[in-house]
C-alpha cells in the first residue's frame, strides 16, 4: 500500500501523450492516400466531363459565405477561450495516460435559469441572481460549477484537471488565459454557493473583515503556520527521524480478520486493552496490540439483532462512546431510519456483557433529542469515575450527567428508565445547524455545522462561541481537534479543511481561539483533497467522511498524521507536510493552499472508518501507532513502519 501513482500530475505534452500523435499520424496517412487517389483520378477525367460539371454547378446558383466556416483551422486559431481538452484513461494502472480529446475547443461559463443542467443557456455576463453557473467545454462537457468537480489547478503548466463522468484536463494557450479561467471559476463557485455575485462587498458580507484572508488567501497572514510551537515537529530544515519529507514509509498489512457475523457499522478504539466493533448483531470486543487489533473476545449480542428498547429505538447503534475507564459503553441508536436524532442511550457494561440501563434525554421535564455525543475531553474515557459527557443536537449543546442533581449515583437497577441530568449548556433559538463536535485535552469544544461554519467554545461557556469560522459553504460532516487545541480539522464531502486556531493577543501572548477572540489576522485555512484521478477511482460513494488526527492524550505530544475515508480508500496525510508553507504542492497555486500529497489504502469494499490507534501503541523504534481500517465484513491493521 502506498501513495497514489496515477499520471494525472504529469505535464501534458504532445510527445508524452500518444493519443494526439496517433491521431496526427493517422490523419497524415489518410491525407496522403487521398492525395494519391485524387491524382490518379485526375489523369482519367476528360475535359468534356469537367465542362459538364462546371455547367451544372452554375445552374444551381449556389451562394457561398463571405467568411470561412467556424470549423476551419483559421477560425479555430482565433477561438475565444480556446483550450486543448484531454481525457485520462487507464485509471491508476501502469498504462494510465492522457489522450487528446479535442485538439482545439473552447470553454465558457453560462448561467442556467432552470432547476437542471439542461435548461436554456444565458449570456456569460448575466447579472441575474437566479439560476446557477455551468461550465461548458465544447460539446462534450456541461457541468454545474461545484466542488464536486474536484478542480485541481496547475499554474506552472497552464492547466486544470477535473472530474465529470471521467477525468479531464484543460490546457490553456497563455498564462493570462489560465489565470482568467481560475478567477472566473472561483467567482462562479462563490455565487453558486452563496447566491451572491462575487463582489468585494459580498465577500466581506460572507466572511467578515476578520476573515478576509479566507476570501483573499494572497493577503492572508500565514506566519502562525510557521511559528506554531509544534514540539518535535519544529525543526527548521530538518525532518523528524523516521519520516521523510515526502512521507515515503510503507504501509504494511499486519492483520486482517473477518468480523463475527459481519455488518460492521462503526469502529470504537480503546486506549487500554480492548477496541470494539459495533455491528448489526452486537458489539464484538477485540484486543489491542502494538501491531494492531485482532483476536475475538467477548461478543455482546443484541436481542433479535436489535437493542431492547422501550422508546422505539430498535435500529443498530450509530454511535458508541467509551466511559469509566473503558469499562462501559454508551450506545445511541437513531429514532428513525436515516435520521441521526435519538431520545436516549443504552449503557453497556463491557465486563459483564450486558445492557444495564436505558437513559432518556430530558430538559425541564420534557423529552428532547440528541444527534451526537462525545467525551468531556480527549482522554476522559480513561477516568474510572467519569459520569458526564457532552451532547449535541441541531440547536443544542450541553453536558449530561448520569448522577442525580445532588451528585448521587442513580440506582439504575430499580429506576426503570432513568433520566440524564442536564448540567450545563444552551438551547439556541434557530440558525445554528449543528451537526458534529469534538473536544480538546482541556475540554474545549469545536462544533461543525451544516452551513459550513465551525465554532469554538471554551469548556466553561456553551452559550456563545469564542470564535466562529465562516467556513467555505460546504456542510461540515465531521470535525476533530488536536489535543492542545491548536489545530482544527473539518470534513466535507469533497475536501478536508485544516484550520490554525492560534493567534497573538494584544499583550503578545500566543493563545487559541477557544480562549478568546482571534482578531483580524486570522490565517487562511488549508485544504486537503484527492487528485481528480483518485476522486474518480474512489467509486460512486466518493465522499469524504470521518477525518481525524492521529490520537494522543498527553500534553507535549504532537499528532503526526491525518486520516479520512472516501469510498474504498483510506487517505493519510503527513501533518507536518501539510503545515509546511514551502511544501511543493502549494507552489504556483491560486486561491487557498491545497495539499494533494497523501498515501492511499485500497480495500475491496467501501470503508466504514479508518482510525489511528492510541499513541501508546506505537513501536519502540517508530513514532507511529498502527492504522485500523474497518469495512462491513473485515477489520485490518497496518503499521506505518517496516521495522518490528
Amino acid at each position: 500500500m502506498g501513495s497514489s501513482h496515477s499520471r494525472e500530475g504529469l505535464e501534458l505534452s504532445d510527445s508524452e501523450y500518444s493519443g494526439e500523435n496517433e491521431s496526427e499520424e493517422e490523419s497524415s496517412e489518410n491525407y496522403a492516400d487521398a492525395e494519391e487517389y485524387t491524382s490518379k483520378r485526375n489523369t482519367q477525367v476528360s475535359a468534356e466531363t469537367l465542362d459538364a460539371i462546371d455547367s451544372r454547378l452554375q445552374s444551381l446558383k449556389l451562394k457561398y459565405p463571405e467568411h470561412p466556416s467556424s470549423s476551419t483551422p483559421t477560425s479555430n486559431a482565433n477561438l475565444k477561450n480556446a483550450v486543448k481538452l484531454y481525457l485520462h484513461v487507464g485509471g491508476n494502472t501502469p498504462k494510465a495516460k492522457w489522450v487528446v480529446s479535442e485538439k482545439l475547443t473552447f470553454y465558457k461559463f453560462v448561467k442556467k435559469n432552470g432547476d437542471n443542467d439542461d435548461g436554456d443557456d444565458d449570456d456569460e455576463g448575466l447579472n441575474s441572481r437566479e439560476g446557477f453557473w455551468v461550465l461548458k467545454v465544447g460539446e462534450k462537457i456541461k457541468a454545474r460549477v461545484t466542488t464536486d468537480l474536484q478542480m485541481k489547478f496547475f499554474g506552472d503548466q497552464r492547466r486544470v484537471d477535473f472530474v465529470h463522468s471521467g477525468v479531464w484536463a484543460l490546457k490553456f494557450l497563455k498564462d493570462e488565459e489560465y489565470r482568467t479561467f481560475v478567477t472566473k471559476f472561483q467567482d462562479c463557485l462563490f455565487e453558486n454557493v452563496y447566491g451572491l455575485r462575487a463582489t468585494e462587498e459580498n465577500k466581506m458580507k460572507i466572511y467578515g473583515k476578520d476573515f478576509i484572508g479566507w476570501a483573499k488567501p494572497e493577503q492572508s497572514d500565514d506566519s502562525m503556520w510557521e511559528d506554531a510551537d509544534d514540539g518535535v515537529w519544529k525543526s527548521p530544515g530538518k525532518t523528524p527521524e523516521g519520516l521523510s519529507e515526502r512521507g515515503n514509509q510503507d504501509l504494511l498489512e499486519e492483520f486482517e480478520e473477518a468480523a463475527t457475523d459481519g455488518g460492521i457499522q462503526s469502529l470504537t478504539l480503546g486506549a487500554l486493552d480492548n477496541s470494539f466493533l459495533v455491528s448489526n448483531s452486537g458489539v464484538q470486543v477485540v484486543k489491542n496490540f502494538s501491531h494492531g487489533i485482532h483476536g475475538k473476545g467477548v461478543n455482546v449480542k443484541f436481542l433479535d439483532g436489535k437493542l431492547g428498547s422501550t422508546s422505539g429505538h430498535s435500529g443498530t447503534p450509530k454511535k458508541a462512546l467509551l466511559m469509566r475507564g473503558e469499562t462501559n459503553m454508551m450506545l445511541m441508536s437513531p429514532l428513525k431510519q436515516g435520521k441521526p436524532h435519538s431520545t436516549g442511550l443504552h449503557q453497556l457494561d463491557i465486563e459483564t456483557g450486558k445492557i444495564v440501563t436505558e437513559w432518556k434525554f430530558e430538559k425541564d421535564g420534557t423529552g428532547i433529542t440528541m444527534k451526537d455525543i462525545t467525551s468531556d475531553a480527549k482522554g476522559s474515557q480513561l477516568d474510572p469515575s467519569e459520569s458526564t459527557f457532552l451532547g449535541l443536537d441541531d440547536n443544542r449543546l450541553c453536558q449530561w450527567d448520569m448522577r442525580e442533581k445532588l451528585g448521587m449515583v442513580q440506582k439504575i437497577a430499580s429506576a426503570g428508565s432513568p433520566v440524564l441530568h442536564w448540567t450545563q449548556g444552551h438551547q439556541f433559538t434557530r440558525g445554528t445547524n449543528f451537526h458534529c463536535f469534538a473536544t480538546t485535552g482541556d475540554g474545549s469544544i469545536v462544533v461543525g455545522s451544516l452551513d459550513g461554519k465551525i465554532r469554538l467554545y471554551s469548556r466553561t461557556s456553551m452559550r456563545q462561541a469564542k470564535t466562529a469560522f465562516p467556513g467555505l459553504g460546504s456542510p461540515i460532516t465531521s470535525v476533530d481537534v488536536t489535543y492542545d487545541g491548536k489545530w482544527v480539522l473539518g470534513t466535507t464531502d469533497t475536501y478536508l479543511i485544516l484550520i490554525c486556531a492560534l493567534f497573538t493577543d494584544k499583550d503578545g501572548k500566543t493563545k487559541t481561539g477557544f480562549s478568546g477572540r482571534m482578531g483580524n489576522k486570522i490565517p487562511a485555512p488549508r485544504l486537503l483533497k484527492l487528485t481528480p484521478v483518485d476522486a474518480h477511482m474512489a467509486g460512486s460513494d466518493n465522499k469524504f467522511h470521518a477525518g481525524h488526527f492521529s490520537w494522543v492524550t498527553e500534553s507535549g505530544k504532537q499528532e503526526r498524521h491525518l486520516v479520512a475515508t472516501v469510498g474504498k480508500f483510506s487517505v493519510i496525510w503527513n501533518f507536518q507536510q501539510v503545515k509546511n508553507s514551502a511544501h511543493h504542492c502549494y507552489q504556483n497555486q491560486q486561491g487557498l493552499k491545497s495539499c494533494y500529497c497523501y498515501k492511499l489504502v485500497l480495500k475491496d469494499e467501501s470503508i466504514i472508518e479508518s482510525r489511528f490507534m492510541h499513541d501508546k501503541f506505537a513501536f519502540n523504534n517508530s513514532p507511529d501507532a498502527p492504522l485500523v481500517v474497518a469495512t462491513p465484513m473485515k477489520v485490518t491493521s497496518f503499521s506505518m513502519s517496516g521495522k518490528k
